[in-house]
């Protein structure tokens, strides 16, 4: 452990390269300069919660009623952001890397948090994986065979962790980083220059705001990482992820705070239904159906997605849409024919509404996405210039979640309960996207599914003897999955305490074993 009178780090294999004592010294100034910042934000949260808690309801901020109607807009993006028709997400995994960004795709992301089980090995291991990428000698053998990157490869776009998570693997004051400062702080250390020197730049996607200061924060973040690491203002560049429902209400006033440095807004549609269930869980109003009912054709996703494309393109900023969570199995053709048929009705729908690019979590899905966008964009890079003077959406509509159609039903329990115990064994033997039931789970699917099984709970729609026996079924049926005993205590503390814990991942943290971590492997079927 390397150890100063105020600084701890645990030891990794990679430490020499990506924890040099420059690299550290950086991440500890940022979390001395914006750490109390951050806890004064996540206390604000939780005032806000206290206010939802006692009936009161969001709407648009009358303080900043100016911001929404004066006339600005977002910088122009750089050149290879100009084109976002297909991203492809993933973990930091070394293979998964060099596929993604092979796969065609406009963007990958490399996701530090929703995908990445954070265990040491997998933070420390993917800054090293993505060290390489930006200087394109990220390379891999295994089981015989060699992975390279292509000559023409996806722009490489990061996600780190939350204002919400720590980093307990370092400490500066007697206190765990901010691993939001820890993720950006290190790549942009590693990386900032070496991507725009290559003609690309430093470009993030940012996860879980909640509203327009948490976003001002992210903005002073990158105005002095920019100065202290020698990089032009307006280099740094971020989309923001519109996935709670309280950042909903402030889409303009994040594009405002971020402009110099904005890159757009994506709709973050799994963490998004789990946010409206989080924010509003003791109206029985707000009680969702089972979660395949909650479709992007809800009036209140509906609401939400017409709203972030016509906000963006009234800025100039890009509109991405979100991921749609079925993937193919090659090894069964009648699974791939229907991923790849409701991929394609999901896309066709995103870049019919507007939307200048969407998501996609699989290689294979890469092409269905890009006809579809295709179809819509032909030659051209976007449709920022789209406007939708039609999209008229009130807080009412944002909110409209008892107008969702569907029932809740115990075969939608049994199905939330199988997935929180299958993705939290994942989770805690460090794989953080998991394909269960030929669907991609990651931890935004997991907290749908433990928050609605405490909503149903709560308000009456099962018993805790109901629950308690499907819990019983499932774990004697999944008896061989890792971590299984631990897997259960962490789903029955998020899903059926009194209490609701803002994110299973903090539950979660305190079990993840730092001993015998495999930082590179494959999200493996579960079946």
């Amino acid at each position: 452990m390397t150890t100063t009178s105020a600084t701890t780090v645990a030891p990794h294999p990679a430490a020499g390269t990506v924890l040099s004592a420059e690299a550290v010294d950086f991440v500890v100034d940022l979390q001395r300069r914006f750490g109390q910042r951050r806890l004064d934000l996540l206390a604000d949260r939780g005032d806000r919660q206290a206010g939802i808690d006692a009936g009161q309801r969001p709407d648009f901020l009358a303080a900043t009623a100016d911001v929404r109607a004066g006339d600005w807009q977002v910088a122009p993006p750089p050149k290879d952001l100009l084109d976002r028709r297909v991203e492809i997400t993933g973990p930091v995994e070394r293979k998964m890397m060099i596929n993604a960004l092979n796969s065609g795709a406009s963007v990958f992301m490399a996701d530090f948090e929703d995908a990445t089980s954070p265990t040491w090995a997998n933070v420390v291991t993917g800054q090293a994986n993505l060290r390489d990428a930006y200087r394109r000698t990220i390379s891999l053998e295994q089981d015989g065979k060699r992975y390279e990157l292509a000559d023409e490869t996806a722009t490489l776009v990061v996600r780190p962790r939350g204002w919400h998570l720590p980093e307990r693997h370092m400490t500066v004051d007697g206190q765990p980083v901010s691993a939001s400062l820890f993720d950006a702080g290190l790549a942009l250390f590693h990386n900032g220059r070496e991507a725009l020197d290559r003609g690309s730049g430093p470009y993030l996607y940012l996860p879980k705001l909640e509203g327009h200061l948490e976003a001002r924060l992210w903005n002073d973040v990158f105005t002095y990482c920019e100065r202290a690491l020698g990089l032009e203002h307006g280099s740094i560049r971020a989309t923001v992820l519109i996935e709670t429902i309280l950042a909903a209400f402030e889409m303009d006033e994040i594009l405002y705070e971020l402009r110099d440095h904005s890159a757009g807004l994506n709709a973050g549609r799994w963490d998004y239904v789990f946010s409206v269930t989080k924010k509003f869980r003791t109206d029985p109003s707000f009680v969702l159906p089972d979660r395949a009912s909650v479709t992007m054709t809800a009036p209140f996703m509906r609401a939400y997605t017409e709203l972030l494309v016509a906000t963006c393109h009234k800025r100039g900023a890009h509109a991405i849409g979100g991921m749609s969570a079925f993937i193919p199995n090659r090894r069964n053709p009648e699974v791939t024919e229907r991923a790849l048929a409701q991929v394609r009705a999901d896309k066709e729908r995103e870049a019919g509404d507007g939307f200048d690019g969407t998501w996609v979590a699989h290689p294979d899905l890469v092409a269905v996405a890009r006809q579809e966008f295709d179809a819509v964009l032909g030659q051209r890079p976007n449709q920022v210039e789209r406007q939708r003077p039609d999209v008229s959406v009130t807080a009412i509509d944002l909110l409209a979640v008892d107008r969702t159609a569907g029932e809740v039903t115990i075969d939608g329990l049994r199905t939330n309960v199988e997935i929180g115990l299958r993705y939290l064994s994942a989770w805690l033997s460090g794989v953080g996207a998991a394909a269960i039931h030929d669907l991609m789970e990651d931890a935004a699917t997991a907290e749908i599914s433990r928050g609605q099984v405490w909503q149903w709970l709560h308000h009456g729609r099962f018993t805790r003897r109901q629950i308690d026996t499907v819990l019983d079924e499932l774990a004697t049926e999944l008896a061989d999955l890792p971590r299984l005993d631990e897997a259960r205590q962490v789903f029955e503390r998020v899903a059926l305490g009194d209490d609701f814990p803002e994110f299973l991942t903090l539950v979660a943290y305190a079990f993840l074993a730092d001993g015998g971590d495999h930082p590179d492997h494959d999200p493996k079927e579960q079946s």
